[in-house]
């Protein structure tokens, strides 16, 4: 087979460039990529120094193994000259009726245990009803889950952050993943630039736990939470991409008791 003929297409140059920088954030060598898509090495050389330009199946398959942002990857379609393949449909749209009632079942579900969805901004789209108990174990109304971010309450002083006893270790926790997300994410970047950086976490004791815990001092005692997040597979639009559910799951018997009664208690009429 005849190799392909040297392009002087900018435009080829541009998605070489971008999809070399990808592999590379990766730590995927040429022919680690080229196993992965099924793709010769010696076209990916040639794609990624311009000298070919990828089909529309080959881009998606580069940027799929590359598990690039699908905003990232319109972005890479629209510099190679295709058209955008990945829509952004609010959430409120009637396309994405099914994963409302997705979030709606997984957040029902979690109860006793708190749970929320959060946007790619950390902004909390919805909470379940042992959210609103656990802010009321807490004494904040729960109107101000509304408009919460979750990522700024954690952080600026006053927010849920001065509730916790690990504050500066979840503190350091949160700000590591927002940064890492903020790499591919400009509009949190620039939240992120507005907060405070945490303090230097306490050292670690020498039989840590295997997980991060987060403690709250409550009414009723300390509770004690694991964190897990619950994410849409092979998601076809950018705000799905960018929805997760947080989980608190309860850490201790105390807890999960202090958690069941004051669900119970949110879920009884007032007299």
């Amino acid at each position: 087979m005849n190799a392909p003929q040297p392009l002087t297409s900018p435009s080829a140059s541009a998605v070489g460039a971008q999809l070399r920088q990808l592999r590379r954030q990766a730590s995927l060598s040429q022919l680690d990529l080229a196993l992965i898509t099924g793709i010769s090495q010696r076209h990916l050389s040639y794609i990624e120094t311009g000298r070919a330009r990828p089909s529309p199946s080959t881009l998606h398959a580069l940027l799929m193994a590359l598990e690039a942002p699908l905003e990232h990857c319109n972005s890479v379609f629209l510099a190679a000259g295709y058209a955008p393949r990945y829509g952004c449909a609010p959430l409120a749209s009637p396309s994405l009726a099914a994963v409302r009632d997705a979030i709606g079942h997984v957040l029902h579900a979690n109860n006793p245990a708190p749970a929320i969805a959060l946007d790619s901004q950390w902004q909390v789209l919805a909470a379940n009803a042992s959210t609103a108990a656990l802010f009321g174990l807490l004494e904040l109304p729960v109107n101000a889950l509304e408009g919460l971010n979750l990522l700024v309450t954690l952080l600026q002083t006053g927010g849920l952050g001065d509730q916790l006893l690990n504050a500066e270790e979840i503190r350091t926790v949160a700000w590591q993943r927002a940064s890492r997300e903020a790499l591919a994410n400009p509009d949190l970047a620039r939240l992120l630039a507005e907060l405070p950086a945490p303090a230097c976490p306490p050292p670690m004791a020498d039989e840590s736990a295997p997980l991060v815990m987060t403690r709250i001092a409550s009414a009723e005692g300390e509770l004690s939470f694991l964190s897990t997040f619950t994410t849409f597979g092979m998601p076809l639009d950018i705000t799905v991409a960018a929805l997760r559910i947080e989980h608190l799951i309860p850490a201790d018997a105390q807890t999960w008791r202090i958690m069941t009664q004051a669900h119970e208690r949110s879920l009884k009429p007032c007299s």
